[in-house]
């Protein structure tokens, strides 16, 4: 049988925390890939002169910020079993990482990252503002009919509105100057908002101290913590 040939779907749902907030997508994907080696798994891979393994997350995580529901698509050659899989692999990880599932996915299933629908966030921000005011500033953001907005990545503008982007906002509270949020955002073919640009939006005049995704949501399918 090809390498290329998988015979089995799994999905990992893992938390990405401490040392891992300053790892980028890439190098996220390089640490998976020396678990499976480690754990001797049975990666797929894809044909061509260099072919890499068949494994890709929902989500990319953005630096800086931590999670406890990323999900990863995994392809294999053979099939395993999966409580021993997942000791295999829980022995092999890096510091700041943790498996908090492993399933059994469809293996005609479509990517996950084409499944996308939302994702969750909580956010905290040092600001001086009252719960008061806090709860003001979202109750005019939400009844915006839209939001203009421009995002400068390197030398190109890209100018959109956010307010599509936005699905949800509450306010969990405000302590000790510290507001905490959460927010449910858009993610899928037509944009990812991204939580730091909504607490500009929100009148916020430094960056986030914490944003932790919660949840990801797929068509049908909410993936919870």
């Amino acid at each position: 049988m090809s390498r290329s040939d998988a015979v089995q779907r799994i999905h990992i749902r893992f938390a990405a925390e401490g040392p891992l907030r300053y790892v980028s997508h890439l190098d996220l994907m390089r640490v998976w890939e020396r678990v499976f080696k480690r754990a001797g798994l049975p990666l797929a891979t894809s044909h061509g002169f260099s072919p890499r393994p068949k494994i890709a997350l929902a989500a990319p995580l953005a630096v800086g910020v931590t999670s406890e529901a990323e999900l990863l698509d995994v392809l294999l050659t053979e099939r395993v079993e999966l409580g021993e899989t997942l000791r295999s692999l829980s022995t092999e990880l890096t510091p700041g990482l943790r498996i908090l599932e492993l399933r059994e996915g469809p293996l005609k299933q479509a990517s996950l990252q084409s499944m996308l629908r939302a994702a969750c966030y909580v956010v905290e921000a040092d600001d001086v503002r009252s719960q008061v005011e806090w709860q003001a500033a979202i109750d005019q953001l939400m009844a915006r009919a839209e939001i203009p907005w421009s995002h400068q990545r390197g030398k190109e503008t890209k100018s959109y509105d956010l307010r599509p982007l936005i699905l949800e906002i509450s306010l969990i509270g405000v302590v000790d100057g510290v507001a905490t949020l959460s927010m449910r955002l858009r993610n899928d073919e037509r944009g990812a908002g991204r939580p730091e640009q909504v607490m500009l939006a929100l009148g916020a005049t430094e960056e986030p101290a914490r944003i932790h995704r919660t949840a990801i949501e797929l068509a049908g399918e909410p993936v919870t913590a």
